[in-house]
């Protein structure tokens, strides 16, 4: 029997196991760096009052990572900020993060003033 073929599946094994073989690196989870900014882009244009903000009601989800090159990804989070009064606020962000720092390039900020939701 050819002993090559053994030590390359035991090879195999031990990489799968230990993650040598793993998948490309993760996009970061860098959610709070953009709606930082958002909420400070909303603030400062006079959109929100700060005394009336609900912000354990915040939510940020990414809507994309994708891979840029040396260890940057492009996100967009979409965000919802939530008034006291329930009124939310909805946001668009673009931003480049690393996995080493998330303010890799400034962010985005598009106000989104509609969302008629599915079926209209």
């Amino acid at each position: 029997m050819n002993v090559r073929i053994p030590c390359l599946i035991s090879f195999l094994m031990v990489a799968s196991i230990s993650g040598v073989m793993a998948a490309p690196a993760k996009a970061p989870d860098c959610a709070d760096w953009p709606g930082s900014i958002a909420y400070g882009t909303l603030k400062n244009a006079g959109m929100i009052d700060p005394d009336q903000m609900d912000f354990t009601a915040t939510k940020a989800t990414r809507l994309a990572a994708e891979p840029r090159g040396h260890g940057l990804y492009r996100e967009v989070y979409h965000i919802t900020f939530r008034e006291k009064t329930g009124k939310t606020f909805d946001v668009i962000t673009t931003s480049d993060a690393s996995n080493e720092e998330c303010s890799m390039s400034d962010v985005d900020v598009f106000i989104v003033t509609a969302h008629p939701g599915p079926g209209l």
